[in-house]
């Protein structure tokens, strides 16, 4: 698997991530995919031309997970004894899912097939996910003698609630994407021919927004999910303060009183 992992393409304030292995389905864990995806994300964070960020497959899945080829060798981040592996998750895998959920603008999963494992953990890191109507979502880590550990135990209650994250995790039931969309792990599910421009039009929409409140709006929602009120309150009032100073924020009301669309330009 010597190949890049990941693509990276701009168009206007939207960058689109295309894990790039479609002959193994996108299977992650290989020697460097955490520093690539890490490298990609963080040139992201540091570009603030970009708003908003569309995370996709190349080929038929989005990601089949962790690479079972290599489990059976032994080899790349489930090679060597205990602390080894332990080494391979936390300086490997877990720097995949660590930079996916630490990108500073929107991000949107465009879930093109599969997501199994690690690969639906992966699209779990987004902040919106919308699915072909042929995906299918997955946390069959059990089925492989094995638990989550990537993060999505702590992940996946909160993202579709205790109930039905602990019936895909001790079942390693696979759904189709209509009932991950009943159950909120996806925002829909859309024909698959369709898949990429709506998310393209979602993102348009989202990179309409002024891109320092944007940046911000989704840190104080991140925070909110593990702060106290009394923290996000104080977090909040902060973030306005620079908000108010801000002439994306002058153009805003502008904008209202002359009834026009406004034009945000990060400033």
């Amino acid at each position: 698997m010597s190949q890049s992992l990941i693509l990276t393409e701009k168009r206007g304030h939207v960058a689109i991530l295309t894990l790039n292995r479609p002959e193994a389905m996108n299977a992650l864990g290989a020697p460097g995919d955490g520093d690539q995806v890490a490298a990609a994300c963080e040139a992201i964070n540091d570009d603030q031309d970009i708003r908003c960020v569309i995370l996709t497959g190349a080929g038929k899945a989005f990601s089949a997970g962790g690479d079972v080829k290599a489990m059976k060798a032994r080899e790349g981040a489930f090679g060597g004894n205990g602390v080894a592996v332990r080494d391979g998750y936390r300086k490997n895998i877990h720097r995949i899912v660590r930079a996916i959920y630490g990108l500073e603008v929107p991000s949107i999963a465009a879930v093109n097939g599969a997501a199994i494992g690690l690969g639906c953990d992966v699209a779990c890191m987004t902040d919106i996910r919308i699915a072909a109507d042929t995906a299918r979502f997955g946390v069959t880590f059990l089925k492989l003698g094995l638990i989550p550990g990537d993060g999505g135990a702590w992940l996946m209650p909160r993202t579709i609630g205790m109930s039905r994250a602990a019936e895909l995790l001790f079942t390693g039931d696979v759904i189709d994407a209509a009932k991950a969309a009943e159950w909120g792990l996806i925002s829909k599910a859309v024909p698959a021919e369709m898949l990429m421009d709506e998310a393209m039009a979602l993102a348009t929409r989202i990179a309409a927004q002024p891109p320092h409140a944007l940046r911000m709006a989704k840190s104080l929602l991140k925070h909110g999910q593990t702060a106290s009120y009394d923290t996000l309150m104080e977090m909040s009032a902060a973030a306005q303060a620079i908000a108010h100073h801000t002439e994306d924020h002058m153009e805003g009301v502008d904008a209202i009183l002359e009834k026009r669309q406004p034009t945000f330009k990060g400033a």
